[in-house]
């Protein structure tokens, strides 16, 4: 989702950039930065930031601030935890600003929509389904990566079509009438990208998925 600074009175653009601040503030310090020191995760996530950058750089757009590309939330989350994710998906969205794909401006409104509360959605999914469904490693597969995957990208688009009615961008009936079926038909998409990603991670690179756990989810299965 590319939501273009001129469609945003000033004031928001400042306030996302000073809420992204206090979320950049506070997340430097719950990110697992000796992990890096590994080279496998410091490639793993400079990986995902590059393929997602890729991915975003191939969009459609039908008018300004709806434009549709794979989110890849879900799946970064499940390979790299939360706090990894956030940063992949944040690299690879500077990136796409550099290349003018994204507008650099509202990187921060950007970043705030399209990486921090997709991947806090995608851990509370996975969270929840922990919680609540069996161990097992077809729940982890299916509603998990596949099922999740598509949910992340409509909450994501649930939060877009809410900052665009709030800032006065577009009218609500509008939003839930040409663009909400959009993001429906997208999570179609991004649930089978996504869950073939990682079902394929599991199988051949388990320990490219941080949140699987073969003695969790295969032990006496």
């Amino acid at each position: 989702m590319n939501l273009p600074s001129a469609l945003f009175p000033e004031e928001w653009i400042v306030g996302s950039w000073v809420l992204a601040g206090v979320w950049l503030w506070r997340g430097w310090r719950r990110t697992p930065w000796q992990a890096l020191k590994d080279d496998r995760r410091f490639h793993l996530v400079a990986g995902w930031a590059l393929g997602l950058a890729l991915l975003w750089s191939i969009r459609a757009g039908i008018e300004a601030g709806l434009t549709f590309h794979v989110l890849g939330a879900m799946a970064a989350t499940l390979s790299l935890g939360a706090p990894l994710a956030t940063l992949a998906l944040g690299l690879a969205l500077a990136v796409v600003c550099a290349n003018g794909a994204f507008d650099a401006p509202a990187f921060a409104l950007n970043f705030l929509v399209t990486a921090v509360w997709p991947v806090a959605f995608a851990d509370f999914w996975r969270r929840f389904i922990a919680r609540s469904l069996p161990a097992h490693f077809f729940v982890f597969i299916f509603v998990v990566a596949f099922f999740g995957s598509g949910l992340t990208l409509i909450a994501e688009g649930a939060l877009a079509i809410l900052v665009l009615w709030g800032a006065g961008a577009y009218p609500l009936e509008h939003l839930l009438q040409d663009w909400a079926p959009y993001f429906v038909l997208m999570g179609f998409a991004e649930s089978w990208l996504s869950g073939a990603v990682i079902t394929m991670f599991v199988v051949y690179r388990p320990d490219w998925v941080a949140a699987f756990d073969d003695a969790r989810y295969l032990k006496n299965k």
